[in-house]
């Protein structure tokens, strides 16, 4: 009994399989790029105060009830350095008082 083995395919050549590979479906699908992060918007906070903005700082700081450095730049729309300044000039004041104190971080509350 004897069986006989299916004839051996034909190989192709180096430049047929590249023309093959070039030609196939897998080439034309682009490659997935890497998602792009989303970009925060640049805030334009204020360096200096203008009379009106200090005003309503001055009036509305001492009624909030947790007062940080954060929560004043982004209520009032100055930048961190003019925060700090204020909240040392109301505390001095007397208007507000500190709750916690770090050296990064300085908790406030209102009198």
């Amino acid at each position: 009994f004897r069986v006989s083995m299916p004839q051996k395919k034909e190989q192709k050549s180096k430049a047929a399989k590249a023309m093959a590979a070039m030609s196939s479906a897998k080439s034309k699908v682009k490659k997935k790029k890497w998602a792009k992060g989303l970009k925060q918007d640049k805030k334009n906070n204020a360096v200096v105060y203008t009379q009106g903005l200090y005003d309503k700082v001055c009036k509305d700081l001492p009624k909030m009830k947790v007062i940080t450095i954060a929560n004043v730049s982004e209520k009032f729309q100055i930048n961190g350095s003019l925060a700090r300044r204020t909240l040392k000039l109301l505390e001095s004041e007397g208007k507000i008082t500190p709750v916690f104190r770090h050296s990064s971080m300085v908790l406030y509350t209102r009198n």
